[in-house]
């Protein structure tokens, strides 16, 4: 699944990089770096200078993360789920309040977890026909050599500002459009009430905290390579704060939201098909439970 949306990927990540636009003709005076305008205009620009293989750059490193990322993710999810459901009457939280503290803890979990490997995604992802890294091994040797390990964790303080609420709303949004979508009258496209509810949610919850991804990727290409990467004007951030706030003061809400278009149509499919898989695992472990139980 990551390999099919990989180029999804790359296109948002440019977008989010970008701090010009085409609407405002003074943002793009002495701009050495690709103007990117829209998602198919980014596509076309990354195909024309790049090649195909632009479109699959750090699609390494994003296996391994969407790896490891899915199966701590739900692993902690199921975990928490069963503590806070344990907690005795008259403290159990309410079924909502237990989607939204799992699902914030278990995407904290595994963001933290994982988080090197999304920077380097994005490193990856930002290069432009200059290699900045030559491959894997030889970005991590010069992150650890020039940047030392807090170089692998830049931005971790946006990541998990951002996935804390996201995964906290997506999976209390999921639960509760879940039985709706059960009940629909109308018949549903995706042919499962699962995958129409991870649909919605995502959407809801990703647009709802994209400014913070956005914040994210601008902290995760700072360091002393900053300049070589595909868009050669990034501006030096420092904290979650004062990168929101710079963004907003010279791009606009507009450099909040760049790529959010590209973003949930990558997010929506990909969270529809791991909510409908989820499902079914689940329903399958517990009928083996049950089955164990009985004999």
């Amino acid at each position: 699944m990551s390999f099919v949306i990989a180029p999804l990927d790359v296109i948002k990540i440019r977008l989010q990089l970008q701090i010009h636009s085409l609407s405002d003709p003074l943002s793009v005076r002495d701009v050495n770096g690709p103007v990117y305008k829209g998602t198919l205009g980014t596509l076309k620009q990354i195909l024309r200078e790049e090649g195909v293989t632009g479109l699959w750059k750090g699609n390494i490193p994003a296996e391994l993360m969407y790896l490891a990322y899915g199966s701590i993710q739900f692993s902690a999810y199921t975990y928490m789920s069963h503590i806070l459901e344990g907690v005795p009457a008259p403290y159990t939280p309410h079924n909502s309040a237990i989607s939204f503290i799992s699902g914030a803890t278990a995407g904290a979990a595994a963001t933290a977890a994982t988080y090197p490997l999304d920077l380097l995604r994005t490193r990856f992802a930002a290069q432009g026909k200059d290699r900045v890294y030559t491959s894997i091994i030889a970005s991590v040797k010069h992150i650890a050599q020039h940047e030392g390990p807090k170089g692998f964790f830049r931005g971790l303080g946006a990541g998990v500002s951002q996935i804390v609420p996201y995964m906290g709303l997506f999976f209390a949004s999921y639960e509760s459009l879940k039985p709706v979508m059960a009940d629909s009258p109308i018949p549903l496209p995706l042919g499962s009430s699962d995958a129409v509810a991870g649909v919605v949610a995502s959407v809801l919850s990703k647009t709802a905290v994209y400014p913070l991804d956005t914040t994210r990727k601008r902290l995760q290409v700072q360091g002393p390579l900053r300049d070589r990467y595909v868009h050669r004007n990034i501006p030096t951030y420092t904290g979650v704060i004062s990168t929101i706030t710079r963004i907003w003061k010279h791009e606009g809400r507009r450099g909040l939201y760049r790529g959010l278009t590209v973003s949930l149509l990558k997010a929506a499919p990909a969270s529809a098909v791991t909510m409908w898989t989820y499902e079914r695992a689940m329903g399958i472990m517990l009928a083996l439970d049950e089955k164990s139980a009985g004999v």
